[in-house]
């Protein structure tokens, strides 16, 4: 049957069928044009994010009149009218309504470094920056590799320049304090954690029974048991089963304790990470030829790691919270300084400053945690959206 949708070959309608120009095909590439004005800047940000519909406007509203209420109070009380220069609170109270901040800045020393000897704070800052110079490769891969080395003698320059030794005069873990304190726990602890948590989740999956039962029965007893009750045997009962005379730091019992409670819950984020994982890893790993320790170093690991990003940092910034809990046991963190100058006379009473005050170092250091991870999670997307 001949085609009914086109003229019969070699007609004239059918030359001129051909010789006709095709509407529905572009003959030149047309140029972008701009985005609406309504979708970008700050104009499509506040459309996209604060009233995407008449609910979220309705929040952003109320949420905008409550700030605008808070800041009302709090700016003035802390910026307008506070005292930087008193010697007392009464002092305080007798020059302004505000807040009373000449505590912060005649404890300064104090909130800072504890009871530590202020000829000798030298030390301390000096160890700081050097933990910056430790951590840059660690956090950063523009930074030569070859500063790993620094990292790793690191723990053993900042002993000696704390607490003394080789020459330098020592000092004592009971005139630690304040942020210092903080920091040395805090560090530690996260650094350490790491390496054993992922050992202890490796050991939990591992087809040797004895091995799995001493890693499962460990992650178990630990998660079992608060970390403050971890922290009186540190103090107390570790000495019952020590030699006599024997004299353990009180600090290096609390870095260990802190250390293994953490290694326990960072085990179970990165048990969850390996689980997560699909089977054809493993078995990718185990085509290339890899033993055990080169597929998890090279296949298996790196994989699972990035996975739990989120849990791990969740973890290390729950472990830098907890480090007031040794105000408990006697150690003069933050929260502990606080005790020794509300007991003063000249500063009885006063509450919100101090308070504040550690929450502030707290904010910072933790938000500074969880924009690295998010800083990580981007630099690792590998997926497409």
């Amino acid at each position: 049957m001949p085609d009914e949708q086109f003229p019969a070959e070699n007609s004239p309608a059918r030359r001129i069928v051909e010789h006709r120009p095709i509407a529905f095909v572009a003959d030149r590439q047309i140029p972008p044009s701009p985005p609406p004005a309504a979708t970008t800047g700050v104009v499509g940000w506040l459309r996209q994010n604060l009233f995407s519909s008449w609910l979220n406007g309705l929040l952003t509203l109320v949420a905008g009149y409550v700030v605008f209420r808070l800041l009302a109070v709090v700016v003035p009380w802390l910026f307008l009218n506070s005292t930087w220069e008193a010697s007392s609170l009464s002092e305080c109270r007798a020059l302004d309504t505000g807040a009373c901040l000449a505590v912060i800045n005649e404890r300064f020393g104090q909130f800072i470094y504890g009871f530590y000897p202020s000829e000798l704070r030298w030390r301390p800052n000096l160890a700081f920056v050097l933990l910056l110079v430790a951590l840059a490769p660690v956090l950063f891969d523009r930074v030569p590799r070859k500063l790993l080395w620094f990292s790793i003698v690191y723990p053993f320059i900042a002993y000696v320049l704390l607490w003394g030794g080789f020459g330098l005069r020592p000092v004592g873990s009971e005139q630690f304090g304040g942020f210092l304190l903080t920091m040395i726990i805090g560090v530690t602890g996260i650094a350490g954690s790491l390496p054993i948590g992922i050992l202890l989740a490796l050991g939990r999956q591992s087809d040797m029974p004895f091995i799995k039962a001493m890693c499962v029965g460990f992650i178990e007893f630990i998660r079992g048991v608060p970390l403050i009750t971890l922290l009186f045997v540190a103090s107390t009962l570790l000495n019952y089963f020590l030699p006599p005379g024997t004299n353990f730091d009180i600090i290096m019992r609390v870095l260990i304790m802190v250390t293994l409670f953490a290694s326990a819950y960072m085990a179970e984020v990165i048990r969850g990470g390996l689980a997560a994982l699909p089977k054809g890893q493993y078995e990718a790993a185990d085509a290339l030829g890899f033993d055990y320790w080169k597929s998890m170093r090279l296949v298996i690991l790196p994989q699972a790691l990035k996975i739990s990003i989120p849990g791990i940092v969740n973890t290390f910034i729950g472990l830098f919270k907890d480090t007031t809990l040794v105000a408990i046991i006697g150690l003069l963190d933050p929260l502990g300084i606080t005790n020794p100058i509300r007991a003063d006379t000249n500063w009885n009473g006063i509450v919100w400053e101090l308070y504040g005050f550690v929450a502030l170092f707290f904010f910072i250091c933790c938000f500074s945690m969880s924009r690295y991870s998010m800083y990580l999670e981007r630099k690792l997307q590998t997926g497409h959206r």
